[in-house]
């Protein structure tokens, strides 16, 4: 049997994540061998898929070349990981492969549990059923959203963690103020588990207001659990105190959002907790048992939005406390929780929400966040993808984020 390969860091996944630290760290030691395993062939950038879902984007301008999205020092490894042995600094590959590392980076996503909807895998793409989290199916929610002619519109959020728990309900307020626009009598309800519309209530109160606005249905508590497609029916697991029922809803245009966790081979690792993710602690970065094993992105267990921004915020952060580990220091880089989601209300508009660890508001400008405004949707629309880009090269641009205060009562807009 051949020896496994060696390098001093692997970083499992070639996400926004692994990309950024890969970068991050050859500027800080341009001779560090790294390697970053990663099978994809096309990176993405998924945070305009809901503007492509709206017809505001190109759906092909949110893929490039994976080849041109990691930097050229690092050795790519185009194969997918199938398991950690961090007792002898292994990753194992699922061609059967090895590779020995001395610093181990988890960067590797989540994973899409389409097939946990009964019924949905048969008919995405089809019979009004759409998702705005497959790059292929975007533009199709497009087309259910053009060709809607009026009756029931369903949009669901499944239980959380989940990437960018604002983007269930962004798909919802642009179909709103398109179908608003074209003067159609639409239905439009919001499916979720969870007891309110968005996790940090800073921002959900104001949330409220919109859907109010747009006098869309919250349906709180509800998770969806089985579509059929050619009689378009949706089915939902209602839970009300100590018992459960299911309800059916009809619909002429179903938008989900699947069910995610953290990719099996996570799951099955000595690298998971109980939960699944990747236990790292929540400041440092660093992996609750081994010393030399690191973690960000959507992976882990970091009780923070998962979003490109918090990707963002994290990737320095295990740049700096790793490089001090290598070299003997001590760790003195700390992540603060932020996270960052662009809810766009309308067409035009969009509501900056910024927060910290605990919803702690913390806006990159001193205006009030919960209010829409039209300079954020090109801060959307062309800013957020050119910064996105460039922090895969490790060019992360100015910070300003911070804690700051605001007054309870919500402001008046219009979104």
């Amino acid at each position: 049997m051949s020896h496994p390969a060696h390098h001093v860091v692997v970083i499992v996944g070639g996400g926004a994540a692994g990309a950024t630290v890969a970068s991050l760290l050859l500027k800080r030691r341009p001779d560090l061998d790294i390697a970053v395993v990663e099978p994809a062939e096309t990176h993405w950038y998924q945070p305009a898929w809901t503007l492509v879902g709206a017809g505001a984007f190109d759906v092909a301008a949110t893929g490039r070349p994976m080849a041109s999205c990691l930097p050229g020092k690092v050795t790519w490894v185009r194969a997918r990981a199938s398991g950690f042995d961090p007792e002898n600094n292994q990753v194992l590959l699922e061609d059967g492969r090895r590779i020995e590392y001395r610093f181990l980076v988890a960067a590797a996503g989540l994973q899409l549990d389409w097939h946990k909807i009964e019924g949905l895998e048969a008919t995405l793409g089809n019979n009004g059923v759409t998702s705005n989290y497959r790059h292929d199916l975007a533009p199709y929610t497009w087309e259910c959203i053009r060709n809607f002619s009026g009756g029931q519109a369903l949009f669901t959020q499944p239980p959380m963690p989940i990437k960018c728990a604002g983007a269930p309900q962004k798909i919802l307020y642009m179909a709103a103020d398109h179908f608003r626009r074209r003067g159609l009598s639409a239905q439009l309800s919001f499916h979720t588990p969870g007891p309110a519309m968005f996790g940090v209530p800073f921002y959900s109160k104001a949330l409220e207001r919109v859907v109010a606005e747009y006098a869309i249905r919250p349906a709180y508590g509800q998770n969806l659990v089985a579509v059929d497609g050619p009689a378009r029916k949706a089915t939902f697991e209602v839970k009300q105190a100590d018992r459960s029922e299911r309800i059916e809803q009809p619909f002429e245009m179903l938008h989900v959002v699947p069910p995610q966790s953290a990719p099996d081979f996570i799951k099955s690792s000595p690298l998971a907790d109980a939960s699944g993710w990747v236990a790292v602690d929540k400041h440092s970065l660093r992996h609750a048992r081994y010393d030399n094993v690191f973690g960000l992105g959507d992976c882990t267990t970091t009780p923070n939005s998962k979003t490109a921004a918090a990707v963002r915020a994290q990737a320095p952060v295990v740049t700096a406390n790793l490089l001090d580990a290598l070299e003997g220091r001590e760790m003195s880089a700390k992540y603060d929780g932020y996270a960052s989601c662009p809810l766009t209300t309308s067409v035009g508009k969009i509501m900056l929400a910024e927060f910290l660890y605990d919803g702690v508001p913390a806006p990159s400008f001193p205006l009030d966040p919960r209010i829409p405004r039209r300079a954020y949707w090109w801060l959307k629309k062309s800013y957020l993808p050119a910064l996105y880009w460039g922090m895969l090269r490790g060019n992360l641009g100015l910070d300003w984020h911070a804690p700051r205060q605001f007054p309870e009562a919500v402001p008046a807009f219009k979104a």
